[in-house]
């Protein structure tokens, strides 16, 4: 998916919220906005809004030099996940359909997404909307026929706290999976330590991709990781960054969402507030 004029003033918007969450005082908040306003100017028109967005939250960590803003963010909405798991999990147990329950509660952990709203959102309320809403794009069939066929499948994690929902799916995927989160710190998007705190490990082998950037920026992404991703029969890919980087990367990849932005609504041809499974088009 490339930029969006709309994705300007949402880059400012998360560039001052982070300097904010970083700590830093006035003048290294205005320093921020100023170095993000001058990048803008000079983008290059086609680039995706992970790309845009690496640069402006680097901007943020040499400014008020901050190795991870979101931090205690990302602390508190894994707890917080981590309180209602043991609830995720019976109500995968009592359903009749294990899999697309386990499937909703994943997409229903997409709402903790500091990139695009600065609150934290009542988790239990999203999860019981998620359960019962129609979705706007459903390839869950097309889904269901890869894990058939799949040996394993690469599992591309999205935020902190998310991790948690992410495990209740992975519990009943019937095939090995493969985690993959950043290296090093992004917004709030997990990192192995974030995945760690979930418990992912003990359902899924934990790897980062080798960069900091959002979503899954194949050109930034480490060789090992690069391996990882060409060899994988099947990729679930987590949030709408993911969506924004490999929304045409070819068919074994399967974008889990909610949308929550009129950019990515409008790109993806589907409401805001809508959840979605969709396959990739070929690149």
């Amino acid at each position: 998916m490339k930029i969006y004029l709309d994705c300007y003033p949402c880059f400012i918007r998360q560039a001052l919220h982070a300097s904010r969450l970083a700590g830093g005082n006035f003048n290294q908040q205005h320093q921020v906005v100023i170095k993000t306003m001058t990048l803008l100017g000079k983008l290059r028109l086609g680039i995706t809004p992970p790309e845009m967005a690496c640069q402006v939250h680097r901007i943020v960590r040499e400014e008020i030099s901050a190795t991870d803003p979101y931090q205690e963010v990302k602390h508190a909405s894994t707890q917080a996940a981590l309180s209602i798991y043991p609830k995720l999990r019976q109500i995968v147990a009592n359903s009749k359909n294990p899999l697309n329950t386990a499937i909703r509660i994943s997409i229903a952990g997409n709402i903790i997404d500091f990139g695009i709203s600065e609150h934290h959102h009542d988790l239990w309320q999203t999860v019981e909307k998620v359960l019962n809403q129609k979705y706007e794009i459903d390839d869950e069939t097309s889904l269901r026929l890869k894990l058939q066929s799949a040996d394993h499948v690469l599992f591309l994690a999205d935020n902190a706290g998310e991790t948690v929902f992410d495990r209740v799916l992975i519990e009943q995927l019937p095939i090995p999976v493969i985690y993959a989160v950043k290296r090093a710190p992004t917004l709030n998007d997990a990192t192995i330590e974030d995945a760690l705190a979930a418990g992912v490990d003990f359902v899924a082998k934990i790897v980062d991709n080798g960069t900091d950037a959002p979503g899954t920026i194949l050109s930034m992404c480490s060789p090992e990781f690069i391996g990882i991703y060409k060899t994988a029969p099947l990729i679930i890919a987590k949030g709408q960054a993911n969506y924004e980087s490999l929304s045409d990367a070819g068919s074994k990849i399967f974008c889990l969402l909610q949308i929550k932005c009129p950019v990515i609504s409008k790109d993806i041809g589907a409401a805001v507030g809508g959840i979605v499974i969709r396959q990739s088009a070929s690149d």
